[in-house]
């Protein structure tokens, strides 16, 4: 079937002064034809009008793996420039957050990412570095599997912390990263069942409410994770008691309660790149085309990180792809496209201007 949308472009010669309310494709095409564009590139004789063709048929046929090997890339060059920053806590050591997110998908359209009986889904397991809110590692599955599974190919790093929340704990899986000289903080489930081995004093004043080690005593839990784990308990400013477990046994225990906290990075990660690269959209149904739009989605994101470190910019990511979005065919360096745009935000308010990307 053609996915051509000719009569809408027909409307795109639009007069001085007025605003495309639109995104996406017709956004896309509405600067490529304001740019003097008429036929896309590779794709001989193929009207700007078929774009959606051409971006659907590219994602269905180049190998996923070609993207994700660029953004890892991409990667590698933009933890190399943020390892020098500064974390919310005192610490030299590298500290990641782990966490996932579903993207839901129309089963009928993508009966591959198996979910729910009525329901289509991937999951993107994304393990971000927060020195830069970098991500190190992401594996895209179907949207049935467990957080937890993903500890299973994860390739852990001695020394290094991993931050996550309490649909990761599995004993067996903990005590891995444990073997492996690795250091992870978590929260406890409620039935959590535990024996106390000792207390160490702590002031109350600062929220800080227990710091013990631990023994489990559940036999299945006991064979799992047979060695001792650091359990605090801490009430933090609303007045919520949090109960955190750890194998980092000499760490000051409010920076434990502060690595938690910073786990929150992770979910707005994937608030940004959902909202404003818009992967809930895709080009094309099988899974080398979602797989290939999401590892371009996670390049842009890196890229615009690589970009705003190189350039020493103060604006935040979300103010740079704003930027970016309205200007993809200008010909002006992109220091003065960002610079000048930092000092004239007011010109980027207006919530009809065209999102892009």
């Amino acid at each position: 079937m053609e996915r051509s949308f000719a009569e809408e472009v027909k409307q795109l010669a639009l007069g001085d002064g007025q605003v495309l309310r639109g995104e996406g494709i017709l956004a896309i095409t509405k600067a490529l034809l304001q740019s003097g564009v008429s036929y896309v590139g590779g794709y001989p004789g193929a009207p700007v009008s078929h774009l959606l063709d051409v971006l659907a048929d590219a994602n269905e046929s180049r190998d996923w793996r070609i993207f994700a090997e660029f953004a890892h890339a991409l990667i590698r060059t933009a933890r190399r420039l943020y390892s020098q920053d500064s974390l919310s806590v005192e610490l030299a050591e590298t500290v990641y957050a782990l966490d996932a997110t579903t993207i839901d998908l129309c089963l009928s359209l993508f009966p591959w990412a198996k979910f729910r009986k009525t329901k289509a889904a991937i999951k993107l397991h994304t393990l971000l570095d927060l020195r830069g809110a970098i991500p190190s590692f992401i594996h895209i599955s179907e949207g049935k599997l467990h957080d937890v599974n993903v500890l299973d190919v994860l390739i852990a790093e001695p020394g290094a912390f991993y931050v996550m929340d309490r649909g990761y704990i599995d004993f067996e899986r903990l005590y891995r990263l444990d073997q492996d000289a690795s250091f992870f903080v978590t929260r406890a489930k409620a039935n959590f069942k535990f024996k106390r081995v000792y207390s160490r004093p702590v002031d109350r004043r600062t929220g800080l409410l227990c710091d013990q080690e631990v023994n489990l005593v559940v036999p299945r839990s006991v064979k799992a994770y047979p060695a001792r784990l650091r359990r605090i308990r801490y009430r933090d400013a609303e007045g919520r008691r949090l109960v955190f477990l750890t194998n980092h046994m000499t760490l000051a225990p409010l920076t434990i309660c502060q690595l938690y906290k910073s786990r929150w990075q992770v979910e707005l990660f994937f608030k940004w790149i959902k909202q404003h690269l818009r992967i809930k959209r895709f080009f094309g149904t099988s899974e080398n085309a979602v797989k290939t739009q999401v590892w371009i989605a996670v390049a842009v994101y890196v890229l615009v990180a690589i970009v705003r470190k190189r350039l020493n910019l103060e604006l935040s990511l979300h103010e740079m792809l704003q930027i970016l979005s309205i200007t993809p065919f200008e010909k002006t360096p992109l220091f003065r496209l960002l610079t000048y745009s930092a000092t004239n935000e007011h010109l980027y308010d207006d919530p009809n201007q065209l999102i892009l990307l």
